[in-house]
């Protein structure tokens, strides 16, 4: 009951602030609504770039014929923009998103195949994503094509009893690729492209970015108001007071977090109002995971607004921490733009930060279409990390002169 009587204490002392308000409130709503704008006219000036699927291929014996026919045939296309390389090159590209996908010819491919053996070859590419998705049919269709032409090849040595016809004849099968085969070719690649240029990164609303980005960017903001209350109770010597009551640390300790956690918690489920109604941003497609997503937000930002609130010896301090952990988990966690855009080590140690795993939780459900299962990845690493602040907190306000 302490608890909740210090908690009760600290929101009544942060909402009376008007200033507060307007950065819990009104600050976050003006910013979503600009975000947004940016992203729309960004998403519009993607459409001039080149839009074809990078693909990095492997290719051991480039010289071999059917290797040659095949990379002929990939050059060829309006869909994929085929780039060679070697396997750890291609592994490096596809891992920073360079690349939508690796295709691996193995050694011999080529021998093997025209002697009527089986040959696999490799395509690495996620499946989940529409890019892997397109870059499968296409080349399904493709290596179809190809291997049709040696079956017809090697169907008319075979009728004519002499081996040495195959060569001509898988040459005159492949000159003599009709147009209609073309056509069903082209038909594929236009039908991907569509599909493809019909799904933006923001899943055709650019609030699915700003929305989240900007709450998850205000909560860690927040902070400021909370951590400032555990200032002002020492300047006021409220805290040595607090420190010969009957509360033990723990508890007041967690009576200041349930605080930070309220606070944040309740912007939280005011910019997901607001963008449910205003934004059309369908967090209600899951509530429950939308549900999880913020308490371990809340959770996070409370903890860590704890530990700053302990660290900080004054106002002044409250402030360039907090706007050092907005700039820092915002910019690297993905709340201003997607990841994927970065590449290389940036996005690799954006993905890493508790605010990218919030983006992540969120987006699953607001840009991918997947279901609850989706965000348990995210609600888990956010706990983990609201444990680990938690606990520096808790140490640190022990070790603190009051």
């Amino acid at each position: 009951m302490r608890i909740l009587d210090l908690a009760f204490k600290d929101l009544s002392q942060m909402l009376r602030d008007k200033r507060s308000l307007l950065f819990i409130v009104a600050m976050p709503i003006i910013f979503t609504l600009f975000m947004g704008f940016a992203y729309r006219g960004s998403t519009q000036s993607d459409e001039e770039t080149d839009d074809r699927i990078p693909l990095a291929l492997v290719d051991p014996q480039p010289d071999s014929r059917l290797n040659k026919m095949f990379f002929t045939r990939l050059e060829s296309s309006d869909s994929i923009k085929v780039v060679v390389m070697n396997e750890d090159e291609a592994m490096d590209a596809f891992r920073k998103g360079e690349v939508a996908g690796v295709l691996v010819i193995p050694n011999g491919f080529s021998e093997q195949v025209e002697a009527g053996k089986e040959a696999q070859l490799q395509l690495i590419a996620e499946a989940s994503s529409s890019a892997g998705q397109s870059i499968y049919q296409l080349l399904r269709v493709q290596i179809s094509q190809l291997m049709s032409e040696v079956d017809v090849a090697r169907i008319s040595a075979d009728v004519q009893s002499n081996p040495d016809e195959f060569v001509p004849s898988i040459e005159l099968a492949w000159s003599k690729w009709d147009e209609n085969s073309k056509l069903s070719l082209v038909r594929v690649e236009q039908a991907v492209v569509e599909e493809t240029e019909s799904e933006d990164w923001t899943g055709g609303n650019p609030y699915n970015q700003a929305s989240p980005g900007i709450l998850v960017q205000f909560a860690i903001f927040g902070l400021i108001t909370s951590a400032q209350i555990l200032v002002q109770e020492r300047k006021t010597r409220t805290l040595q007071r607090l420190m010969t009551t009957a509360m033990k640390p723990w508890e007041i300790v967690a009576g200041h977090m349930l605080a930070m956690f309220a606070l944040t918690f309740l912007q939280t489920v005011m910019l997901v109002v607001f963008g449910q109604l205003a934004l059309k941003v369908n967090y209600l497609r899951e509530p429950l995971g939308t549900l999880f997503v913020s308490v371990a937000l809340g959770l996070w930002v409370a903890s860590m607004g704890l530990l700053i609130g302990v660290i900080a010896k004054g106002d002044e301090q409250v402030i360039l921490y907090s706007m050092i952990a907005m700039f820092l988990f915002s910019a690297m966690g993905g709340t201003w733009f997607p990841l994927e855009a970065a590449g290389g080590a940036f996005a690799a140690i954006g993905k890493a930060m508790p605010s990218a795993y919030a983006m992540n939780g969120y987006q699953n459900m607001l840009i991918r279409g997947l279901g609850l299962e989706s965000v348990w990845m995210s609600v888990g690493i956010l706990a983990l990390y609201a444990l680990g602040f938690f606990g520096l907190a808790v140490w640190r306000f022990r070790k603190m002169d009051v």
